[in-house]
């Protein structure tokens, strides 16, 4: 089984000053940017590489989030690991045909790759399909470590697992341990979480050009909100949608068509307006990431509460 990764917590009596906020001139127009951009909270609104189309997108970045560089942000500034219940594959309840989201610890970048449960062994032993990359399946190393979320029934679980053998007869497959530092994201039917992020928008479906900008808030699996300074469309329309989703078990941009399900105008002047949007035709490795970030957060949300409490 896996052993766990330590993480260096923050060294005493060391204070660590936070970024500046982006100036105007600093956030370029037409060129990939050459760092991640991130809110005064530590929340990912852009990654390195994004481009902003128009210098309204820059204009309403600066004007409702305190965009910073991400690369300034010190490391240990980051969400701390949580304490949580031991839990078992039984708990679990996993079944045959049950989604998994699947990254090697090292050479896969951060994106989690869509595979499914075929099987399992009487010492939990797991039996995948190979994660798919662009429709090609990816056959891991025996040996190699892979972080997983896995998307049961009544909840998302996150766990780490060690590649045992690699097959190929009579077809592809990957032979999995069984599943070590196992944590629970809670679920909820419909459960939506609050967020604040920056959302690239555009009527093209297709192309690269999203020469929009939003804030996106009360995420869930189906749909979320948007807050714009003027309507994108009328209901019933669609629209496309670019967001960072970043936590614990995921890290990679969320990229989705949703059709416009109603629209609240601004109640007063220089307010925004917010339309409701569901997501639609979303492939597995887009379901994968939203549900995994959804599931993260509301899992944080309630272990800071009972902190708290």
């Amino acid at each position: 089984m896996p052993e766990s990764k330590h993480i260096e917590g923050p060294s005493r009596g060391k204070t660590v000053a936070p970024a500046a906020p982006l100036a105007s001139e600093e956030l370029p127009i037409g060129e990939p940017l050459p760092w991640r951009v991130e809110d005064q909270d530590g929340s990912v609104l852009l990654r390195a590489g994004t481009i902003l189309c128009r210098e309204a997108q820059r204009n309403f970045l600066l004007s409702h989030f305190h965009p910073r560089r991400g690369d300034a942000t010190d490391p240990r500034e980051k969400s701390q690991n949580t304490a949580s219940h031991p839990v078992t594959l039984e708990d679990m309840h996993l079944t045959i045909g049950a989604l998994l989201g699947m990254r090697s610890q090292i050479g896969m970048g951060r994106a989690m790759h869509a595979s499914r449960v075929i099987g399992f062994s009487p010492s939990h032993t797991l039996f995948v399909t190979p994660p798919m990359v662009g429709g090609q399946p990816l056959m891991l190393m025996p040996g190699e470590n892979v972080e997983i979320v896995a998307v049961a029934t009544q909840a998302v679980f996150w766990f780490v697992c060690t590649v045992e053998a690699v097959c190929t007869h009579p077809f592809d497959y990957l032979v999995l341990s069984a599943p070590g530092n196992i944590r629970q994201l809670r679920e909820r039917k419909a459960v939506r979480v609050r967020t604040r992020l920056a959302v690239r928008h555009g009527k093209e479906l297709t192309g690269p050009a999203l020469d929009g900008m939003g804030v996106g808030c009360d995420l869930s699996v189906f749909g979320m909100s948007l807050a714009t300074t003027a309507p994108v469309g009328r209901i019933g329309e669609r629209v496309r949608v670019a967001l960072q989703l970043t936590t614990r078990s995921v890290d990679t941009e969320f990229q989705a068509v949703a059709v416009i399900r109603n629209v609240q105008m601004a109640a007063t002047a220089g307010a925004l307006c917010t339309h409701g949007l569901e997501f639609e035709g979303m492939s597995s490795d887009q379901q994968v990431a939203l549900k995994a970030f959804v599931f993260d957060k509301q899992d944080a949300v309630s272990h800071w509460a009972a902190q708290a409490a």
